[in-house]
């Protein structure tokens, strides 16, 4: 899997590639991150990339000549014969959900673009991207923290990044835990400051166990995302003791 990064910045990716768990993937080269700074594919003395929008308007626009060039480079060390999708991660893009993250993490990787200033001229979108990404309802100053957001997502999902296979499967959104967020988790000591693990952990009763936590997410889902229930419902994924608990909880 190969990810190359269009950047003004590639400086701000190098301590996420050499910390954490996910590390594991850089160094072992499962999945191999290269990066493409527009500027060095600018002309002129500056390397000047961005210039005032037409029409006025505060902020400057990324030109579309740079963005192209540095794109055609980091196609071309690709040397790949099937189209290679290019990402541009913005606000008007689609919201990344847990579904787009598990099909990125089965592909072959992509081209990101990280863009800066007040936007990329229009024309570069037209012509050379094929996914707009969002994070959500909100700005960023630029693409790089959207970038590393989706290299995290997906990089933990490959196979032995994580240290225990099964830790994602019971991440939220999961649809193994059917769509549902996931439930409250505990540690030592038993004991904490007046406040003690639930009974149900502490029993070693395996089914009892696995009871609490579903109805922990169950009861979590409904009341900060009852869109998700819905969307378990309509799939016929909640058993009759899913409904009962959410009847109780409700």
């Amino acid at each position: 899997m190969r990810f190359d990064i269009l950047t003004l910045f590639p400086e701000l990716f190098a301590p996420f590639l050499a910390s954490g768990v996910t590390r594991r993937a850089y160094d072992s080269g499962q999945v191999e991150v290269v990066f493409w700074n527009p500027r060095d594919h600018a002309e002129g003395n500056y390397r000047r990339v961005d210039d005032r929008p037409f029409g006025g308007g505060p902020g400057m626009v990324m030109m579309p000549e740079p963005l192209s060039a540095c794109l055609d480079a980091a196609l071309a060390a690709r040397a790949s014969v099937d189209p290679v999708p290019v990402v541009l991660f913005s606000p008007i893009g689609q919201t990344l959900c847990h579904a787009d993250v598990e099909g990125w993490a089965a592909s072959d990787g992509a081209v990101l673009v990280c863009g800066r200033y007040e936007g990329i001229d229009q024309r570069f979108i037209d012509s050379r991207v094929t996914h707009q990404i969002s994070l959500g309802d909100f700005v960023l100053s630029g693409g790089e923290i959207a970038a590393l957001a989706l290299l995290d997502a997906v990089v933990r999902l490959q196979p032995g990044v994580l240290g225990d296979e099964a830790s994602h499967i019971q991440d939220s959104f999961n649809p193994a835990l059917d769509g549902l967020l996931d439930c409250p988790h505990y540690t030592r000591p038993e004991h904490w400051k007046g406040h003690a693990v639930p009974a149900p952990l502490m029993s070693g009763h395996h089914a009892q166990i696995e009871r609490w936590r579903r109805d922990q997410r169950l009861s979590i889902t409904a009341a900060r995302r009852p869109e998700l229930i819905d969307a378990a419902r309509a799939a016929g994924r909640l058993d009759a003791l899913d409904e009962k608990t959410l009847k109780k909880k409700l």
